[in-house]
């Protein structure tokens, strides 16, 4: 009897998709889109061609075009004074960068030597923060654009000229300052207050975590937009330091939050409505500035009268800390309440802070790491293009500049991201340099092509890289005319630049594609052991010990930063990111656990013995020694000894015999 034909098997098309990673790095980021910086954009990058024509020099207008291109790059901050330094400090460092690179051009090897040094300066410049990786970076990237191709006029026109399309970024971005001063710092810390309510919102929820972190990243923009100024006014501007005892009031409602979550799970109730509304009153109190009204008189304070009467530990937590919040913002003497009730401190004056830094830089061990690996690869680069004939060779250390930033991303990703980004902006390129005459015509299409940079930049770095890409492509083809000529060699250079950056700047350092995660989490851990001590104490200060717990989520959130950049690199790397992340989330609700335990404390119940918190805070060292010591999770049980079962610590117990016995998936 024949045997019957065996069914076929369905074919997998599994094989053929794309690896997480490269899926997790193209998925475009959501965020919304800077409509006035990409007004700015189109104006500042088509007005210095028009002028250039006009005067009939079309290669000077390319030049303050460019230096416009390095403006709106760095046009990020919200506050008129962050944008000054993020848009004109680094102008200078450029204009140094295009100096120094034209004082050697064609002088062969010692130009070589020359950009390698200023890579290993401009890397160890990008370890000290966000404005001074961004000034190296620009002195590096025009000091190889200097050095590789020949500047007109005499050596100090084109910085001037980039210089100048900088500055006119920044003149773009000030014009509204007299009319809005204050009004990006006081949006911000309205919006935190309006991040709190959705918590509230959130309480007994499962959308709580998510809400969680979302208030984190409030805060930090909130209190680095506001410091930042007072870091230079110290007190005086009674605007700002309204501003600061504004935000020190959402500490109080933040720290009963996980206590209000708690008690809603319980209950398998929300909040009552009026506690999130009377939180988004306070907001709408917050945006529109310094109070015209008489104490009480507020509808924040209205809001907060009417709210009923809580009778449990969370709810009277909650209650008294939203009605402080009311006064804090009806308070006519901000001063007073500042200096009473300082949840952050004071931040050291700029010169303390810029000696810190440059100690720092000089002395660390990653500053002077990362600078070598820079340097090594522009090295490489530049004695690749000295000894083989490659036409505008600098591309392949422009490449190499943007994808070696580890403080921007994943380099691996980066550097995918880079190939991929710079083919499909070849693409449009292309279009334009065959269809579109010099001249006039190049000012219209600069103002449409322009525009998509701010636009993309929020959405991933391959999409501002695509946007970049026919931006630069035009420019260079106004200074040196090869046309459709650009197109070929722009994307073998950038192919040459991510391998260089891939071989000697990633994969022959071991801890570039080894990240560190484990430890960075070890150190949280063992942040989260001592707050724990000192939360159930009686000698530490409340506000020492509030500026501890905001100091906690705030490397918490660095540390989910870090891991959602490496969960975009590929295996084991990512691989190990995916399995340790439900141990970051962990360690937040331990955090927020112990903030609730302790504000049930406050509000009337029972303190726990020193042994329970000394046995928590035990198990809480063991897992951070753990993690230091190994490159696996490994399942642990934890059985509590010390304690009833209805102390305040019980919830931390359970959430600390969670996070320890989290093991990798199989």
């Amino acid at each position: 009897m024949p045997r019957a034909p065996r069914p076929a098997r369905p074919v997998s098309l599994r094989p053929l998709a794309p690896p997480d990673w490269l899926v997790r790095s193209l998925k475009p980021q959501s965020a919304p889109i800077p409509w006035a910086a990409v007004a700015r954009a189109s104006v500042a990058m088509a007005l210095p061609l028009a002028v250039g024509i006009l005067a009939g020099q079309p290669t000077y207008g390319a030049l303050a075009s460019m230096g416009a291109l390095s403006g709106v790059i760095g046009d990020t901050a919200d506050a008129y004074r962050m944008r000054i330094f993020n848009i004109a400090v680094p102008q200078l460092f450029g204009a140094l960068g295009v100096t120094l690179g034209s004082l050697v051009f064609g002088q062969g090897w010692l130009a070589v030597g020359a950009v390698t040094f200023v890579a290993l300066v401009s890397g160890m410049m990008s370890t000290i923060g966000a404005v001074a990786s961004v000034s190296g970076l620009l002195l590096l990237l025009n000091c190889v654009v200097g050095a590789g191709l020949p500047m007109p006029g005499q050596w100090w026109l084109a910085p001037l000229l980039m210089t100048s399309g900088g500055l006119l970024v920044l003149a773009l971005a000030l014009l509204a300052w007299p009319l809005r001063s204050g009004v990006p710092e006081r949006a911000a810390v309205a919006a935190s207050y309006r991040s709190v309510a959705a918590l509230l919102d959130a309480a007994g929820t499962d959308a709580y975590d998510d809400a969680r972190t979302a208030v984190t990243a409030s805060l930090n923009q909130s209190y680095d937009l506001v410091l930042a100024r007072r870091a230079r006014d110290h007190g005086r501007n009674p605007e700002l330091v309204r501003l600061v005892a504004q935000l020190n009031a959402l500490t109080p409602i933040v720290e009963a939050a996980p206590a209000a979550h708690q008690a809603a799970r319980h209950a398998c109730a929300h909040l009552p409505p009026e506690v999130p509304a009377a939180v988004r009153a306070l907001a709408a109190t917050v945006e529109r500035g310094a109070a015209t009204h008489t104490p009480g008189d507020d509808p924040a304070t209205r809001t907060a009268h009417r709210l009923s009467e809580p009778h449990d530990h969370a709810g009277r937590a909650l209650d008294h800390a939203v009605r402080h919040a009311a006064e804090t913002l009806n308070d006519p003497d901000p001063l007073g309440a500042i200096e009473t009730d300082d949840r952050l401190g004071r931040p050291a004056a700029l010169r303390v802070r810029a000696r810190r830094a440059a100690r720092n830089v000089i002395l660390s061990g990653a500053s002077w790491r990362y600078g070598l690996r820079l340097a090594l690869c522009i090295g490489i680069a530049q004695s690749l293009v000295s000894l083989i004939d490659v036409p505008r060779s600098y591309w392949v250390a422009l490449t190499i500049t943007f994808v070696l930033k580890p403080d921007f991303g994943s380099v691996f990703s980066r550097a995918v991201l880079r190939a991929l980004g710079t083919a499909a902006g070849l693409v449009v390129a292309a279009a334009v340099l065959a269809e579109v005459p010099h001249g006039w015509w190049d000012v219209p299409v600069m103002m449409l092509l322009a525009p998509l940079i701010p636009a993309l930049t929020t959405r991933g770095y391959g999409y501002q890289t695509a946007a970049i890409t026919p931006v630069i492509l035009l420019l260079s083809d106004i200074l040196n005319h090869q046309g459709l000529g650009l197109v070929l060699p722009r994307l073998v250079d950038s192919l040459m630049g991510c391998a260089i950056a891939l071989v000697a700047g990633y994969l022959l350092w071991p801890e570039s594609w080894g990240t560190r995660i484990g430890d960075r989490l070890a150190d949280a851990v063992a942040d989260t052991a001592t707050y724990v001590d000192c939360a159930f104490g009686t000698a530490q200060d409340p506000a020492a010990r509030a500026r501890m717990r905001r100091g906690l989520y705030r490397d918490l959130s660095v540390i989910r930063s870090e891991f959602q950049r490496a969960l975009t690199e590929p295996p084991p790397t990512g691989t190990r990111a995916a399995a340790w992340w439900p141990l970051v989330v962990a360690v937040e609700r331990i955090l927020d656990t112990t903030t609730a335990a302790r504000v049930r404390i406050r509000h009337g119940a029972e303190p726990p013995k020193p042994d329970e918190v000394a046995e928590v805070a035990r198990e809480l060292k063991e897992l951070a020694q753990g993690l230091r010591t190994s490159d696996t999770l490994e399942e642990v049980r934890t059985d509590f000894t010390l304690g009833p079962k209805n102390s305040v610590l019980e919830p931390l117990r359970q959430e600390v015999a969670a996070a320890r016995a989290i093991a990798t998936a199989p």
